[in-house]
């Protein structure tokens, strides 16, 4: 959460590459891991600069940033599932003929089809960046929208929230400060989100927790913890084993 504007205000190229580049850091644009300028990094006996060890990371976290990107929610990507798994497939390096096979769709002809409707929508989202480029020179009364987390769930209106309305939920429910216990857990989804979101910023990033950590974590907020953790798994702000044993924040 604390580097969330980071991964959406990154241009294309730093998206590609899974990273940015700060004054004393790298950071993963994909789980928040920041890798400090100056330090040697050892991996497997190898020796490592920050931005290579940066990259190693990206392989071994997430395998690529190809992988992570495309397992987002597809109301993040735009992807239908069946454009979801052709795209996994021609980056596998697929040929038509062997995608053909492996789905069952028509013939090699019909995946060159649907690669060319995928090239149309790389067209139409280049032309819609630009222009939303322009608008932003324009719109003078554009208010400013949070940015969806990563793993959000059942994106719909309920995401629909202005800074100015985020700052009056957090004084409403929040009435001795962000640092203080919740006054009480709204019943709009829209507060909820709100609410979680700044819950979500008393986890560590890359920490497992055990179920009587993360209890301990919530109940210094508000009494019924299990109400909040419910709601954070609900919205994707965090993940567990099914056996509830450990939990961690999604990247």
């Amino acid at each position: 959460m604390e580097n969330l504007d980071a991964f959406w205000n990154a241009d294309i190229e730093e998206l590609k590459q899974g990273y940015i580049e700060e004054e004393n850091h790298y950071l993963c644009l994909l789980c928040s891991k920041k890798i400090e300028k100056g330090i040697i990094y050892q991996d497997s006996g190898i020796l490592y600069e920050a931005e290579k060890y940066m990259k190693v990371h990206i392989e071994q976290g997430h395998d690529s940033v190809f992988d992570y990107l495309i397992q987002l929610d597809k109301k993040l990507t735009g992807l239908t599932e069946h454009q979801n798994h052709l795209l996994r497939l021609f980056y596998q390096g697929k040929s038509d003929t062997d995608i053909q096979k492996e789905t069952g769709i028509g013939s090699a002809s019909t995946i060159r089809n649907h690669r060319f409707v995928l090239k149309e929508k790389e067209r139409q989202a280049k032309l819609f960046l630009v222009m939303m480029e322009l608008l932003k020179e324009k719109d003078e009364h554009a208010p400013s929208f949070l940015p969806l987390h990563k793993t959000a769930k059942m994106v719909d209106e309920r995401y629909n929230i202005t800074e100015d309305e985020m700052e009056k939920t957090l004084k409403k429910y929040f009435p001795e400060g962000i640092e203080g216990p919740l006054k009480k857990f709204p019943l709009k989804e829209k507060q909820k989100l709100v609410v979680l979101r700044e819950i979500v910023k008393r986890f560590s990033p890359n920490k497992k927790y055990t179920e009587k950590e993360i209890n301990e974590v919530l109940t210094a907020i508000y009494p019924d913890y299990v109400v909040l953790r419910r709601y954070l798994i609900e919205y994707g702000f965090i993940d567990r084993k099914s056996d509830g044993s450990s939990y961690w924040l999604k990247a």
